[in-house]
């Protein structure tokens, strides 16, 4: 789950495959399989919460550098890369967030990177967790940090929710696990909710990009990434466009 940080750090395939989707063939060599990419991310996450432990009794310390609020693109602080760095962050004081998170991602990962390919995996994540982030800019509090891999874990949600049906796999499981972790992201305390929908939309969009844009067997799957080009974008333009919001009136409370 992506978390709201406050005082302390605190944050929260079976069937056919399509020829022509960019799904990856139903038969890969045994080295294809292995979700090299997942197990990147994971240990990319371990290790920041390591030097988040080691920094913790600084300030700031790589929790508070890396983390994400609203006010981070603004004109006052304009560090938009917090909007991908946040999501190697977890929750110092709640260890269930990071065991919970990455569990999630490997379970994700270890099914969804054979499909799609190491690369589309590797896109998809990361515009799933800047949708994420777009999401909390627009409908956060400013000034009310979050962190979590759960925007980017949403997304992969809704990515194997699109090429189960693309398939013709059985949704119905993955279909009860969203719906379960959205109840309790708007009943839980600390969660930003709004981190889960924005990575849970732009992982939607992407993978439908992915599963849905035909291209040749063979030669390089053009359309398709100028899809998913098309979905980074429109983040893009949704961040800079809530960023010109964040104005020094609003931000000092006056507006």
């Amino acid at each position: 789950m992506d978390l709201r940080a406050g005082t302390r750090p605190g944050r929260a395939l079976g069937g056919p495959t399509p020829a022509r989707t960019g799904l990856a063939a139903a038969r890969r060599p045994r080295s294809a399989e292995r979700p090299t990419v997942t197990w990147v991310l994971i240990g990319l996450c371990a290790v920041a919460y390591v030097l988040q432990w080691l920094t913790a009794g600084q300030r700031p310390g790589v929790t508070e550098l890396f983390w994400y609020a609203g006010v981070h693109t603004s004109a006052w602080m304009t560090e938009p890369w917090r909007m991908l760095t946040s999501a190697f962050l977890h929750s110092l004081g709640n260890p269930l967030h990071i065991l919970l998170n990455l569990f999630t991602l490997w379970m994700m990962g270890r099914i969804l990177e054979p499909v799609l390919g190491w690369a589309r995996f590797l896109t998809l994540y990361l515009v799933a967790a800047l949708g994420g982030s777009v999401a909390v800019l627009w409908l956060s509090p400013p000034d009310v940090p979050v962190l979590g891999a759960s925007g980017a874990v949403y997304g992969l949600f809704a990515a194997l929710f699109i090429v189960l049906r693309r398939t013709g796999g059985n949704v119905t499981s993955i279909v009860a696990l969203i719906a379960v972790n959205l109840v309790v992201s708007f009943m839980g305390a600390n969660i930003s909710w709004q981190g889960h929908i924005g990575g849970l939309v732009s992982g939607a969009a992407c993978a439908a990009v992915f599963a849905y844009v035909p291209h040749a067997r063979r030669g390089p799957a053009l359309r398709q990434w100028l899809g998913t080009a098309a979905v980074a974008g429109t983040l893009v333009v949704l961040a800079v466009l809530g960023a010109a919001r964040l104005t020094p009136t609003v931000l000092l409370g006056l507006a």
